[in-house]
């Protein structure tokens, strides 16, 4: 019997053993999560607990509310309800995916660097993984030409996340188009973890979500990253009928339902997204800027800017670890930063910017004094 390998979740492993003991975390990557009381005042429903007050505590809707659905379903052209499975955030919706779609020997295809789930657990289900590299010196981008390539009759289902993580390179809608034809091509699965969708920092920037181009696409996405919701730990699953089918009769047999009062808030956020995108992107659009004029004057440091999403992914030019970079940076200046190491990306750091911006400016300050004494 084949013995089920996980591999150590690196990025979550060194996140969970430093985040809560440091005075400014740069390594997080959603926008400045709300408290409940803020997210209530900024839609005008303060009143809203006291309305649940009589909500039943069953398992609720096991999809997700019909509410819910619909309004994941409005953030598409194409979906509706039925369309939408409710998750446990975007990790339980990649997972999900994966435990639906993949056997013992389907070729799987990655993009990578990526977030790690995309590939390892495919791994754990004993796919044949492939990792289709991405260079800074291309943007961050994947090449269309070199995913054929990987492209074998044993392929079930390539991975990409748009926008990436952890560069937040964004792939325009023509190279998406293209993909989605390749996946179809080879009769396979296109998974695509859009979980900072929409997060433009260009406000002329747009793509479509791969759900709404081909028929074998499944998107992901979360409540996490654009929405600040990340303690209701929602996410979903955007995909035609019979895919989602599949994944309800997979999701049976692990999480049944989600919490109803989680159901409740996230379908309130749904009704109001316009104010929420309008406060976050001020926020990633507004720390953009002073993230890139902080690099422009760090010798130490380059980048390949980001076009979407709350993260970035620097380059650094130190005589040290990127592991060592981090730990340093949490010791002697309560910093937190993610290592390139935790992407198997040697000589990177991760950056979120999606934090308040006093937080930023301060710790962008405490790292600038380091650097300083490194010269």
């Amino acid at each position: 019997m084949r013995e089920m390998k996980v591999e150590p979740f690196l990025v979550e492993k060194f996140m969970n053993a430093y985040e809560h003991d440091v005075e400014l975390n740069l390594a997080e990557t959603c926008v400045d999560p709300f408290t409940l009381g803020e997210f209530l005042t900024l839609v005008g429903r303060e009143e809203f607990l006291e309305e649940l007050k009589g909500t039943k505590l069953t398992y609720g809707f096991i999809p997700g509310s019909p509410g819910l659905r619909q309004g994941i379903a409005n953030l598409y052209d194409h979906m509706e309800a039925g369309n939408i499975l409710v998750t446990g955030g975007a990790i339980g919706a990649n997972f999900l995916v994966f435990y639906s779609l993949v056997e013992p020997g389907d070729t799987v295809i990655s993009v990578f660097p990526s977030y790690q789930q995309l590939y390892s657990v495919a791994r754990s289900f004993g796919a044949k993984v492939k990792l289709l590299h991405l260079r800074p010196e291309d943007g961050w981008l994947p090449d269309a030409s070199e995913l054929a390539e990987l492209v074998d009759d044993g392929t079930k289902l390539i991975a990409i996340n748009n926008p990436h993580n952890p560069s937040g390179s964004l792939i325009d809608s023509r190279s998406l188009r293209e993909i989605c034809s390749i996946a179809e091509e080879a009769g396979a699965y296109l998974l695509c973890d859009e979980a900072y969708r929409n997060l433009y920092v260009n406000p002329d920037d747009s793509v479509p979500s791969v759900a709404d181009i081909s028929e074998g696409a499944i998107a992901t996405g979360t409540f996490s990253k654009p929405f600040s919701l990340t303690g209701l730990r929602l996410g979903w699953i955007a995909a035609s009928r019979p895919i989602i089918e599949e994944c309800e009769a997979h999701r049976d047999y692990t999480t049944i339902s989600n919490g109803v009062i989680d159901d409740a808030l996230a379908s309130l956020a749904m009704e109001h997204v316009d104010r929420i995108y309008e406060r976050n992107l001020k926020i990633v659009r507004t720390n953009h800027r002073i993230l890139s004029r902080w690099i422009e004057d760090e010798p130490l440091i380059d980048w390949v800017p980001p076009r979407a999403g709350s993260i970035a992914f620097l380059r650094h030019h130190l005589n040290m670890s990127s592991e060592e970079l981090c730990l340093r940076l949490i010791e002697e200046k309560s910093v937190f930063l993610l290592p390139g190491s935790c992407f198997e990306m040697e000589g990177f750091i991760r950056i979120g910017y999606g934090c308040r911006t006093e937080t930023l400016e301060a710790g962008l300050s405490r790292i600038k004094d380091f650097l300083n004494s490194q010269r």
